[in-house]
Protein backbone atom coordinates (compact mmCIF):
# COMPACT_ATOMS: atom_id res chain seq x y z
CA UNK A 1 0.00 0.00 0.00
CA UNK A 2 2.83 2.38 0.90
CA UNK A 3 4.45 1.80 -2.49
CA UNK A 4 1.14 2.52 -4.24
CA UNK A 5 0.85 5.83 -2.44
CA UNK A 6 4.39 6.74 -3.44
CA UNK A 7 3.73 5.80 -7.06
CA UNK A 8 0.49 7.78 -7.05
CA UNK A 9 2.28 10.80 -5.58
CA UNK A 10 4.97 10.55 -8.24
CA UNK A 11 2.35 10.35 -11.00
CA UNK A 12 0.50 13.39 -9.63
CA UNK A 13 3.77 15.31 -9.39
CA UNK A 14 4.69 14.34 -12.95
CA UNK A 15 1.26 15.33 -14.29
CA UNK A 16 1.51 18.68 -12.54
CA UNK A 17 4.98 19.19 -14.00
CA UNK A 18 3.75 18.42 -17.52
CA UNK A 19 0.75 20.73 -17.09
CA UNK A 20 2.99 23.52 -15.85
CA UNK A 21 5.31 22.97 -18.79
CA UNK A 22 2.41 23.11 -21.23
CA UNK A 23 1.12 26.29 -19.66
CA UNK A 24 4.58 27.78 -19.83
CA UNK A 25 4.88 26.81 -23.48
CA UNK A 26 1.52 28.41 -24.25
CA UNK A 27 2.59 31.59 -22.53
CA UNK A 28 5.58 31.82 -24.86
CA UNK A 29 3.21 32.57 -27.75
CA UNK A 30 2.26 36.27 -27.77
CA UNK A 31 -1.40 37.24 -28.03
CA UNK A 32 -0.50 40.05 -30.41
CA UNK A 33 2.24 40.01 -33.04
CA UNK A 34 3.50 43.29 -34.44
CA UNK A 35 3.98 43.66 -38.17
CA UNK A 36 6.18 46.30 -39.82
CA UNK A 37 4.83 49.84 -39.64
CA UNK A 38 3.06 50.90 -42.82
CA UNK A 39 2.91 47.29 -44.07
CA UNK A 40 -0.86 47.20 -44.82
CA UNK A 41 -1.37 43.44 -44.31
CA UNK A 42 -4.24 41.31 -45.58
CA UNK A 43 -3.61 37.56 -45.94
CA UNK A 44 -1.97 35.06 -43.60
CA UNK A 45 -0.75 31.48 -43.96
CA UNK A 46 0.89 29.31 -41.33
CA UNK A 47 3.52 26.95 -42.68
CA UNK A 48 5.86 24.43 -41.14
CA UNK A 49 6.49 24.63 -37.42
CA UNK A 50 5.54 28.03 -36.04
CA UNK A 51 6.34 29.98 -39.21
CA UNK A 52 3.73 32.32 -40.66
CA UNK A 53 3.54 34.47 -43.78
CA UNK A 54 1.63 37.72 -44.32
CA UNK A 55 1.19 39.65 -47.55
CA UNK A 56 1.14 43.43 -48.08
CA UNK A 57 -1.68 45.06 -50.02
CA UNK A 58 0.33 48.13 -50.97
CA UNK A 59 3.71 46.69 -51.96
CA UNK A 60 3.12 43.00 -52.65
CA UNK A 61 5.83 42.14 -50.11
CA UNK A 62 5.75 38.96 -48.03
CA UNK A 63 6.60 39.05 -44.33
CA UNK A 64 7.77 35.83 -42.65
CA UNK A 65 7.57 35.54 -38.88
CA UNK A 66 7.49 33.17 -35.93
CA UNK A 67 4.31 32.66 -33.89
CA UNK A 68 6.36 31.75 -30.83
CA UNK A 69 8.66 34.76 -30.73
CA UNK A 70 6.78 37.32 -32.80
CA UNK A 71 9.98 38.09 -34.69
CA UNK A 72 10.17 38.24 -38.47
CA UNK A 73 11.34 39.98 -41.62
CA UNK A 74 10.29 40.87 -45.16
CA UNK A 75 11.66 38.13 -47.43
CA UNK A 76 10.75 39.39 -50.90
CA UNK A 77 12.40 41.95 -53.15
CA UNK A 78 10.53 45.22 -53.88
CA UNK A 79 8.25 44.96 -56.91
CA UNK A 80 6.45 48.01 -58.34
CA UNK A 81 2.72 47.67 -58.92
CA UNK A 82 2.30 44.41 -57.02
CA UNK A 83 -0.22 43.49 -54.35
CA UNK A 84 -0.42 40.51 -52.03
CA UNK A 85 -3.91 39.70 -50.76
CA UNK A 86 -4.70 36.05 -49.90
CA UNK A 87 -1.71 33.81 -49.17
CA UNK A 88 -1.35 30.01 -49.01
CA UNK A 89 1.69 27.77 -48.52
CA UNK A 90 2.04 24.22 -49.84
CA UNK A 91 3.99 21.19 -48.60
CA UNK A 92 6.94 22.11 -50.80
CA UNK A 93 7.31 25.48 -49.03
CA UNK A 94 6.02 27.54 -51.90
CA UNK A 95 3.79 30.55 -51.36
CA UNK A 96 0.80 31.08 -53.65
CA UNK A 97 -0.30 34.71 -53.50
CA UNK A 98 -3.46 36.39 -54.81
CA UNK A 99 -2.68 39.68 -56.53
CA UNK A 100 -5.90 41.67 -56.04
CA UNK A 101 -6.48 44.36 -58.72
CA UNK A 102 -3.41 43.26 -60.70
CA UNK A 103 -5.36 40.17 -61.83
CA UNK A 104 -2.32 38.05 -61.00
CA UNK A 105 -1.38 35.04 -58.97
CA UNK A 106 2.27 34.73 -57.97
CA UNK A 107 4.33 31.86 -56.57
CA UNK A 108 7.31 32.41 -54.27
CA UNK A 109 9.93 30.23 -52.64
CA UNK A 110 8.99 30.47 -48.96
CA UNK A 111 12.60 29.99 -47.86
CA UNK A 112 14.34 32.55 -50.06
CA UNK A 113 11.50 34.83 -51.09
CA UNK A 114 12.45 34.35 -54.74
CA UNK A 115 9.64 34.80 -57.26
CA UNK A 116 9.12 31.49 -59.08
CA UNK A 117 6.16 32.23 -61.34
CA UNK A 118 3.66 34.93 -62.23
CA UNK A 119 0.25 34.13 -63.72
CA UNK A 120 -1.85 36.84 -65.38
CA UNK A 121 -5.34 35.49 -64.79
CA UNK A 122 -7.33 38.54 -65.86
CA UNK A 123 -7.15 42.20 -66.87
CA UNK A 124 -9.63 45.03 -66.56
CA UNK A 125 -12.27 44.59 -63.83
CA UNK A 126 -10.79 41.99 -61.51
CA UNK A 127 -9.76 41.42 -57.92
CA UNK A 128 -7.93 38.15 -57.29
CA UNK A 129 -8.67 37.84 -53.61
CA UNK A 130 -7.89 34.55 -51.91
CA UNK A 131 -6.25 31.19 -52.53
CA UNK A 132 -6.37 27.65 -51.16
CA UNK A 133 -4.12 24.64 -51.80
CA UNK A 134 -5.62 21.24 -52.62
CA UNK A 135 -3.76 17.99 -53.27
CA UNK A 136 -2.89 18.97 -56.85
CA UNK A 137 -3.85 22.62 -57.36
CA UNK A 138 -3.99 26.14 -56.02
CA UNK A 139 -7.43 27.72 -56.44
CA UNK A 140 -7.85 31.52 -56.56
CA UNK A 141 -11.05 33.54 -56.19
CA UNK A 142 -11.96 36.68 -58.13
CA UNK A 143 -14.31 39.02 -56.27
CA UNK A 144 -15.37 40.78 -59.46
CA UNK A 145 -15.97 37.80 -61.73
CA UNK A 146 -17.93 34.54 -61.53
CA UNK A 147 -14.85 32.38 -61.92
CA UNK A 148 -12.11 30.55 -60.09
CA UNK A 149 -8.54 30.28 -61.33
CA UNK A 150 -6.63 27.01 -61.04
CA UNK A 151 -2.85 26.69 -60.95
CA UNK A 152 -1.52 23.11 -60.95
CA UNK A 153 1.07 22.44 -58.29
CA UNK A 154 3.59 21.48 -60.98
CA UNK A 155 3.28 25.17 -62.01
CA UNK A 156 1.92 24.33 -65.44
CA UNK A 157 -0.51 26.61 -67.33
CA UNK A 158 -3.36 28.16 -65.36
CA UNK A 159 -7.02 27.45 -66.12
CA UNK A 160 -10.20 29.47 -65.60
CA UNK A 161 -13.23 27.68 -64.16
CA UNK A 162 -16.62 29.31 -64.77
CA UNK A 163 -18.89 29.19 -61.73
CA UNK A 164 -22.51 28.17 -62.30
CA UNK A 165 -25.46 27.29 -60.10
CA UNK A 166 -26.69 29.16 -57.04
CA UNK A 167 -24.03 31.86 -56.80
CA UNK A 168 -25.17 35.12 -58.42
CA UNK A 169 -22.90 38.16 -58.78
CA UNK A 170 -24.10 41.35 -57.08
CA UNK A 171 -22.73 44.89 -56.89
CA UNK A 172 -19.52 45.10 -54.88
CA UNK A 173 -17.21 42.35 -53.64
CA UNK A 174 -18.55 38.89 -54.37
CA UNK A 175 -16.59 35.66 -53.83
CA UNK A 176 -13.88 36.31 -51.28
CA UNK A 177 -12.53 33.61 -48.95
CA UNK A 178 -12.03 30.01 -50.06
CA UNK A 179 -11.22 26.72 -48.36
CA UNK A 180 -11.45 23.02 -49.15
CA UNK A 181 -12.92 19.99 -47.40
CA UNK A 182 -10.56 17.46 -45.84
CA UNK A 183 -11.12 14.97 -48.66
CA UNK A 184 -10.22 17.62 -51.23
CA UNK A 185 -13.39 17.08 -53.24
CA UNK A 186 -15.32 20.25 -52.44
CA UNK A 187 -14.40 23.91 -52.30
CA UNK A 188 -16.19 26.27 -49.89
CA UNK A 189 -16.68 29.95 -50.76
CA UNK A 190 -18.06 33.01 -48.99
CA UNK A 191 -19.73 35.87 -50.86
CA UNK A 192 -18.92 39.10 -49.04
CA UNK A 193 -21.74 41.33 -50.24
CA UNK A 194 -24.58 38.85 -49.65
CA UNK A 195 -23.28 37.01 -46.60
CA UNK A 196 -23.94 33.69 -48.30
CA UNK A 197 -21.72 30.60 -48.30
CA UNK A 198 -21.48 28.05 -51.09
CA UNK A 199 -19.92 24.76 -52.04
CA UNK A 200 -18.21 24.61 -55.43
CA UNK A 201 -17.35 21.51 -57.43
CA UNK A 202 -13.75 21.92 -58.67
CA UNK A 203 -14.49 19.64 -61.61
CA UNK A 204 -17.60 21.38 -62.95
CA UNK A 205 -17.79 24.81 -61.29
CA UNK A 206 -21.29 24.11 -60.00
CA UNK A 207 -22.08 26.08 -56.84
CA UNK A 208 -24.70 25.15 -54.24
CA UNK A 209 -25.70 27.49 -51.44
CA UNK A 210 -25.19 26.26 -47.89
CA UNK A 211 -28.39 27.27 -46.07
CA UNK A 212 -27.20 29.21 -43.02
CA UNK A 213 -29.28 30.02 -39.96
CA UNK A 214 -28.27 33.65 -40.55
CA UNK A 215 -26.13 35.41 -43.18
CA UNK A 216 -22.49 36.29 -42.58
CA UNK A 217 -22.15 39.73 -44.25
CA UNK A 218 -18.69 41.20 -44.82
CA UNK A 219 -17.35 37.65 -45.01
CA UNK A 220 -13.65 37.79 -45.84
CA UNK A 221 -11.17 35.00 -45.10
CA UNK A 222 -12.59 31.63 -44.08
CA UNK A 223 -11.21 28.55 -42.36
CA UNK A 224 -12.79 25.10 -42.51
CA UNK A 225 -11.84 22.76 -39.65
CA UNK A 226 -13.76 19.50 -39.70
CA UNK A 227 -17.45 20.46 -39.69
CA UNK A 228 -16.76 23.92 -38.29
CA UNK A 229 -16.45 26.90 -40.60
CA UNK A 230 -14.91 30.13 -39.33
CA UNK A 231 -15.85 33.25 -41.31
CA UNK A 232 -14.02 36.53 -40.70
CA UNK A 233 -16.54 39.39 -40.89
CA UNK A 234 -14.11 42.23 -41.42
CA UNK A 235 -16.18 45.40 -40.93
CA UNK A 236 -18.03 43.80 -38.00
CA UNK A 237 -14.78 43.00 -36.16
CA UNK A 238 -15.80 39.42 -35.47
CA UNK A 239 -15.39 35.82 -36.60
CA UNK A 240 -18.57 33.82 -37.13
CA UNK A 241 -18.49 30.19 -35.99
CA UNK A 242 -20.67 27.96 -38.18
CA UNK A 243 -21.51 24.33 -37.45
CA UNK A 244 -22.01 22.66 -40.83
CA UNK A 245 -24.20 19.67 -41.60
CA UNK A 246 -22.22 16.56 -42.61
CA UNK A 247 -23.42 16.91 -46.21
CA UNK A 248 -22.69 20.68 -46.22
CA UNK A 249 -26.29 21.44 -47.13
CA UNK A 250 -26.82 23.74 -44.16
CA UNK A 251 -25.07 25.45 -41.28
CA UNK A 252 -25.93 27.01 -37.94
CA UNK A 253 -24.12 30.12 -36.74
CA UNK A 254 -23.42 29.19 -33.12
CA UNK A 255 -21.07 31.93 -31.97
CA UNK A 256 -19.14 35.08 -32.86
CA UNK A 257 -15.54 35.42 -31.69
CA UNK A 258 -14.57 38.96 -30.73
CA UNK A 259 -11.48 40.56 -29.28
CA UNK A 260 -10.76 44.10 -28.15
CA UNK A 261 -7.72 44.25 -30.41
CA UNK A 262 -9.62 43.42 -33.62
CA UNK A 263 -9.30 46.29 -36.09
CA UNK A 264 -10.92 45.14 -39.34
CA UNK A 265 -9.60 41.57 -39.33
CA UNK A 266 -9.46 40.11 -42.83
CA UNK A 267 -8.05 36.59 -42.86
CA UNK A 268 -7.22 33.82 -40.41
CA UNK A 269 -5.21 30.65 -40.09
CA UNK A 270 -4.99 28.07 -37.33
CA UNK A 271 -2.20 26.77 -35.12
CA UNK A 272 -3.46 24.16 -32.67
CA UNK A 273 -6.43 25.62 -30.82
CA UNK A 274 -5.54 29.20 -31.69
CA UNK A 275 -6.74 31.32 -34.60
CA UNK A 276 -4.49 34.07 -35.91
CA UNK A 277 -6.31 37.05 -37.45
CA UNK A 278 -4.67 39.82 -39.47
CA UNK A 279 -5.83 43.34 -38.57
CA UNK A 280 -5.94 45.22 -41.87
CA UNK A 281 -7.22 48.47 -40.29
CA UNK A 282 -9.12 49.53 -43.42
CA UNK A 283 -10.79 52.42 -41.57
CA UNK A 284 -7.42 53.90 -40.55
CA UNK A 285 -5.59 56.19 -42.97
CA UNK A 286 -2.48 54.23 -44.02
CA UNK A 287 0.73 56.09 -43.29
CA UNK A 288 4.36 54.92 -43.26
CA UNK A 289 4.16 54.90 -39.44
CA UNK A 290 0.76 53.19 -39.11
CA UNK A 291 0.94 50.20 -36.75
CA UNK A 292 -0.36 46.79 -37.83
CA UNK A 293 -0.65 43.51 -35.96
CA UNK A 294 -1.94 39.95 -35.81
CA UNK A 295 -4.34 38.91 -33.04
CA UNK A 296 -4.28 35.42 -31.52
CA UNK A 297 -7.66 34.19 -30.27
CA UNK A 298 -8.75 30.84 -28.88
CA UNK A 299 -11.00 28.95 -31.28
CA UNK A 300 -14.30 27.35 -30.23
Amino acid sequence: MHQRIIRLAVLIWFAALVAAGSAGAAEQFPRSIDLPQGFRPEGIAIGKGTTFYVGSISTGDIYRGDLRTGDGEVITQPSDGSASIGVAVDQRSRLFVAGGPTGQGRVFDAHTGDLLMTYQFATGTTFVNDVVITKDSAWFTDSMNRVLYRVPLDLGPAETLQLTGDLVLETGFNVNGIDVTADGRTLVLVQSNTGEVFTADPATGTTVEIALSEPVPFGDGILLHGQTLYVVQNQLNQIAVVDLAPDLSSGVVTDHLVDGSFDIPTTIDRFGNTLYAVNARFTTLPEPTTDYSITAIRRR
